[in-house]
């Protein structure tokens, strides 16, 4: 006689989502810069080498080495202290906006996916008009009437972003809402509110995911450039955009120096945006139901007596 091995397919036979991400090249370099970006500016809360605002002219554009290991500045400020204590403004302003283009995203993408059609057609007429707006722009805007700070940076990048966020999830939501097991989640009883984070949003996360990701990189890029154009932060808070703009002058002389700032913004950008694909391909619910084919997972006939 000759049977068949079921099948179990259990979720718990599956890896988790961050062992999946964790698998992917992307998904582990994103999460190592992100993580060491986080603790880095934890660790710079309490503690760095040196003042980071210290003035020591005596000690002024040393090389890298002992005891400045980055080296200093035209004023002998240690630029390892300055990069760390930049590290605390740049997650400030990256989770802020990531917070803020969250909230704007997911509001115009639900009002113009699941209300009625004319709320419909008039929050795609304003997404339309809103995104329009560079984010540049937004921040000038704003700095003429409260002047330049990091608040500028976040809500300026969080509107920008959050009207892209809603312009690419509505479709999205669109989609989703014809499929086969929103139309059953309806039939059996679930409020709009409950489809909506059982199934509506689970399934748009990748999507999300990417565009949020992308956004807080942006973040991280607006700071240093407002920063560096005097829209973001102020002469007094540690920022990797200023620390660029005061050693950019010099870079003829001192080129090495210009280095680390430049490395860090670069590294960062590049980590959330790989750490933002990885996320797609971990989160994605078509790609985590595909389980993958093995050879100990292909059926087997087992012969009994």
């Amino acid at each position: 006689m000759v049977r068949r091995r079921a099948q179990t397919g259990r979720t718990g036979d599956r890896p988790s989502w961050f062992a999946r991400l964790w698998s992917l090249s992307t998904g582990r370099f994103g999460i190592i810069v992100v993580a060491v970006t986080a603790l880095t500016a934890l660790l710079a809360r309490f503690w760095t080498p040196f003042d980071p605002q210290r003035v020591d002219v005596a000690n002024r554009w040393d090389a890298p080495g002992i005891p400045h290991l980055l080296g200093t500045d035209g004023s002998g400020r240690d630029i390892l202290s300055l990069l760390m204590a930049g590290a605390r403004t740049t997650v400030w302003v990256a989770l802020g906006a990531g917070v803020v283009a969250t909230l704007i995203g997911l509001l115009l993408a639900a009002l113009g996916a699941l209300t009625t059609r004319w709320v419909r057609e008039s929050v795609a007429v304003l997404v339309d008009i809103l995104i329009a707006f560079p984010v540049l722009l937004i921040a000038m805007m704003l700095s003429s009437v409260w002047g330049g700070s990091l608040w500028v940076v976040i809500v300026s990048v969080g509107i920008g972003f959050g009207v892209n966020i809603a312009r690419v999830t509505r479709p999205e939501l669109r989609r989703v809402l014809h499929s086969d097991f929103v139309l059953a989640g309806r039939a059996s009883g679930l409020t709009p509110v409950q489809n909506l984070w059982r199934h509506l949003l689970p399934n748009v996360a990748p999507v999300f995911i990417v565009q949020l990701s992308w956004g807080m990189a942006v973040a991280v890029l607006a700071e240093a450039g407002l920063s560096y154009l005097g829209f973001g932060a102020p002469a007094t808070e540690p920022s990797w955009g200023l620390l660029l703009k005061d050693l950019q002058t010099y870079i003829s002389v001192h080129p090495l120096s210009v280095v680390w700032p430049g490395l860090a913004i670069t590294l960062t950008v590049l980590g959330l945006n790989l750490l933002g694909d990885g996320l797609r391909e971990a989160t994605d619910p078509t790609l985590s139901r595909r389980t993958r084919t093995t050879r100990s997972d292909i059926p087997q006939p087992a012969v009994v007596s």
